[in-house]
């Protein structure tokens, strides 16, 4: 720093704050002193930093699986809003374990995150209290965080479901069969306790072979769909996220009649394959996440908070067909 202070004719302190985003430094001098810094390419010491600060300037983001469209529009949404407050993000997948989350976890706590993002795998977060204690702050997202008092971003998954199941029946469609992910996760819960609760509301009761919970294979998925809509089957499906919407559609040529569809979750082409879908806003839960994290980290000491991002619907023709 003494050397770019030299170059750049200024004090140390003007060199702090201009590495720093510091006010109190006109342009010009910002000017000079980043010209100084390009030239001596002088690198910012951030082991001293975070000796002196208490901070390390980055965070932490544990999410299923980085390949899922859905997750990759909420990590770089994530990844904004540290940028914009000068800190850096490490992501890991969890792969819907348990083991691997809290694995993840305490990895980047050993390397001094701020801050985590976690979208749980696991039924049990207590293992996190001991790094809140020592000032860590953490915000679950997607799905809450359990047996821990903590902040949570989640979508509404049951009035999404809800939304998409009364958008079939005012097609006229009544036999409604519905496809999901593993039941014990959250949202995969959350989306049938919506269908149900719509269902029910309509007078309707829901025939054991309507309902397939299960992993979003393809082969798994084809062959629930089959099943469904053999004769006097159901005439639509509610596909539970992006997963099975796609399994379906590279499924749904293949049975004698095309039952109408709805999926919930968004996702590339799915416009042009006419899907309507029940839309979540993954880059907003994103940001909501990682602002609620830094507010936390600025020092907010407020009660923890559960917060709901409204779902909605985009019909394109899939869901509009009526019953055969």
């Amino acid at each position: 720093m003494k050397d770019v202070a030299a170059r750049a004719g200024v004090g140390l302190k003007t060199v702090s704050r201009v590495v720093n985003g510091e006010p109190g430094v006109t342009a010009e001098t910002t000017e000079r002193v980043q010209a100084a810094i390009t030239e001596l390419g002088f690198r910012r010491n951030d082991s001293a930093r975070i000796l002196r600060k208490g901070r390390t300037a980055s965070i932490g983001l544990i999410l299923e699986d980085i390949g899922d469209p859905f997750y990759s529009a909420f990590s770089r949404a994530v990844e904004d809003v540290a940028r914009d407050n000068a800190s850096l993000l490490f992501i890991g997948s969890s792969a819907e374990a348990a083991d691997r989350e809290q694995e993840l976890a305490l990895a980047f706590c050993a390397r001094r995150v701020d801050g985590l993002i976690v979208i749980p795998a696991g039924t049990d977060h207590r293992y996190l209290l001991p790094e809140t204690q020592a000032g860590v702050a953490v915000v679950f997202a997607d799905r809450p965080g359990q047996r821990i008092d903590a902040d949570n971003v989640l979508s509404a998954n049951a009035d999404g479901s809800r939304q998409g199941v009364e958008h079939l029946l005012r097609h006229g469609h009544r036999r409604i069969g519905y496809i999901g992910d593993l039941p014990h996760i959250h949202t995969a819960a959350e989306r049938l306790r919506g269908y149900r609760e719509a269902m029910a509301d309509a007078g309707i009761e829901v025939a054991p072979g309507w309902v397939a919970m299960g992993p979003t294979d393809p082969e798994r998925v084809a062959a629930d769909l089959r099943a469904m809509t053999g004769e006097d089957g159901v005439t639509a499906v509610f596909c539970g996220n992006n997963r099975v919407s796609v399994s379906v559609l590279r499924a749904v040529d293949s049975l004698p009649s095309r039952p109408a569809l709805i999926g919930f979750d968004d996702f590339e082409l799915a416009d042009l394959a006419g899907l309507s879908v029940v839309a979540q806003d993954p880059a907003g839960m994103g940001r909501t996440a990682a602002r609620l994290l830094f507010h936390r980290l600025a020092g907010s000491a407020g009660d923890f908070t559960t917060t709901h991002l409204p779902v909605h619907l985009i019909p394109r023709g899939s869901a509009e067909r009526p019953p055969r």
